[in-house]
């Protein structure tokens, strides 16, 4: 995919996404200030209705209790008593007797009505000139928190509540749960005050309300809207993941073109190097002495084995398109093939002025592994060692036992280090270390990948210890044959 192509793909991604996101962040602000508007709507209509309830039931109690005004009304009930009017249809007096009749019972009624509304009113008046009672006195708590429960219920909201009275700044009741609100929850407290109407002549008090149950009710209450918001995760996390394999792919193909340039130029020197000493043996004007024999035979040895190296590591690479690779597994003693292995590669740094030691003390060290596969993995990290020096190589080779029995291999040497930065990704496949100063080092970046996909089909583990001006060790741990 194009540089172009990809920035445009994910701008438009990106673009898309976070408008759909704030379309969504709006629609759930808004519909969470609905509830939010409602639950505070019908709590305040509750304590409403129980501020009434309150007035309205002070008032009949006083309006029973007075005895002069019971005494009144009885009074006017005994003079004046209830008669049924006389009605007569007869045709004497034709429809006229019925109009006096409607007429006289409107005239009784409004004479008692305007009588008992004048006491009524006197009563009023006293109670309210007279009475300077406390909100203790005026109302009964208990009563107060049924009521209230009873309309908070009335109005949808099934929630556990807790109250407190205030007079004059002074807690005068207060239920469980008030005593404990931090700054915060005093935030989310509902008040109202009682008799407002009598705010002037009598001691403010004040009713407060508060919901432990709040925040979770208002989360409930928008659960329908969970599958959107998982949804919008869900793209999210497709949209991201999608970057990554975009971003995967394209690193990779960077190095496969990277991979094929330098197999290109890998396989071209040995190549012209052959075909330069194939063209001398036929040419009849050099000389075919022995000597001469010698040196081309040898350029051709030389050549083909640096060739089928090639081919090997590409081969190699081949072996990650598989799931599973096909390995050839026998029994061996480790301990023996890295001795072996030491001698044939002591050829190559002894005569760069290196040196390899080898302190091969695992006791325990027969192993089930492929001779071939096993054998690339020690050459591979030992060839590293010394492509990587910028000195005579000392090269260690050690086998141990862990305490679980497994055999650990340690391959040690004192070249130019590895970065810890470069440590997360040299298992990486066509990833290859950044040589600083050192130019003649040359490679397609499969070796550490090959190598640890090898350790892991003999279900071992390899991992690294490396410090840059000091050197790399390698620790690769199998199981024995006991462990399997």
């Amino acid at each position: 995919m194009k540089k172009g192509t990809l920035v445009l793909l994910i701008v438009g991604m990106t673009i898309a996404f976070l408008g759909l996101g704030a379309l969504q962040i709006e629609y759930f602000k808004d519909i969470a200030q609905s509830r939010m508007n409602q639950f505070n709507e019908s709590v305040y209509r509750s304590i409403m209705q129980t501020m009434r309830f309150v007035e309205e039931k002070e008032a009949l109690v006083y309006l029973a209790s007075t005895k002069e005004m019971q005494d009144s009304i009885l009074k006017e009930e005994e003079e004046n008593p209830a008669t049924p009017p006389q009605i007569s249809l007869s045709q004497k007096h034709g429809m006229s007797s019925i109009e006096q009749t409607i007429n006289e019972l409107h005239y009784r009624f409004t004479q008692r009505f305007a009588h008992s509304k004048n006491i009524l009113e006197e009563a009023i008046f006293r109670w309210l000139r007279e009475s300077n009672k406390s909100i203790t006195e005026r109302v009964d708590f208990v009563e107060l928190e049924t009521v209230l429960q009873n309309n908070l219920e009335h109005n949808e909201i099934d929630l556990p509540f807790a109250f407190e009275v205030i007079e004059n700044k002074n807690v005068v009741y207060q239920s469980s749960g008030m005593s404990k609100l931090t700054p915060k929850e005093k935030e989310y407290v509902y008040c109202r005050e009682f008799f407002p109407q009598e705010r002037n002549s009598r001691p403010q008090a004040y009713l407060h309300v508060y919901f432990p149950d709040r925040p979770n009710f208002l989360r409930k209450s928008l659960r329908q809207f969970m599958p959107s918001a998982l949804m919008m995760l869900f793209v999210l996390f497709i949209f991201i993941t999608t970057l990554v394999i975009i971003f995967k792919q394209n690193r990779l193909n960077r190095m496969k073109n990277d991979f094929i340039n330098n197999m290109t130029h890998e396989f071209k020197t040995p190549i012209s190097s052959i075909s330069l000493a194939a063209q001398m043996l036929k040419d009849e004007s050099i000389g075919k002495t022995p000597n001469m024999l010698q040196y081309i035979s040898k350029v051709i040895n030389d050549e083909t084995k640096r060739l089928s190296l090639q081919v090997e590591k590409v081969l190699q690479m081949a072996l990650f398109e598989r799931d599973k690779s096909i390995l050839k597994m026998t029994e061996m003693h480790i301990n023996d093939l890295l001795d072996e292995v030491a001698k044939t590669f002591a050829l190559k740094i002894t005569n760069k002025g290196g040196k390899v030691t080898t302190q091969l003390q695992a006791t325990k060290d027969v192993a089930m592994v492929d001779e071939v596969h096993f054998t690339n993995i020690l050459y591979n990290l030992m060839d590293n060692a010394l492509k990587y020096c910028d000195k005579p190589l000392l090269l260690n080779l050690t086998t141990e036992n862990d305490k679980d029995g497994k055999l650990l291999i340690s391959i040690e040497d004192n070249g130019i280090g590895i970065s810890k930065t470069d440590q997360k990704r040299i298992f990486e496949k066509f990833y290859r270390v950044s040589t600083g100063n050192l130019h003649n080092v040359k490679g397609f970046g499969m070796g550490l990948a090959y190598v640890k996909k090898m350790v892991e089909e003999h279900k071992g583990s390899i991992r690294v210890e490396s410090e840059l001006g000091i050197g790399t060790k390698f620790i690769i741990t199998i199981p024995t044959l006991k462990n399997l």
